[in-house]
């Protein structure tokens, strides 16, 4: 299954997400795209029309993943939406998905491989 990971840029992604995805036994079970990894640039419009599923870090408002979820809404691509423990999100996201998430650091891993089998 090929998972684009959509986020904000407003909090340290490649630390707080990034890693524990690509440190933990879902990386060898899926295909993880992490649009931010390598600082590469590419057309993530492409991507998301081919993804399976497109899952959504949403502890902190982000135009472009707001566009970038709405294409994903309108190739009708199932949006699983994660956010951390206390933070407010936008009420906007329940008309694209009804898939949500609450973890903190500690369980982001376990709350994904329990909701993505």
């Amino acid at each position: 299954m090929k998972i684009y990971v959509t986020h904000s840029s407003d909090f340290d992604y490649k630390k707080e997400l990034y890693l524990p995805i690509r440190n933990s036994n879902l990386n060898s079970k899926y295909e993880f795209i992490l649009p931010h990894e390598n600082n590469d640039h590419f057309n993530s419009y492409e991507v998301i029309k081919n993804a399976d599923l497109i899952l959504a870090e949403v502890s902190f408002p982000s135009t472009g993943q707001g566009i970038e979820l709405g294409w994903a809404n309108a190739f009708n691509k199932k949006i699983l939406c994660i956010n951390k423990t206390g933070s407010k999100i936008s009420g906007s996201l329940k008309y694209i998905s009804k898939d949500f998430l609450t973890y903190n650091d500690s369980e982001l891993i376990d709350i994904l491989s329990r909701n993505l089998e």
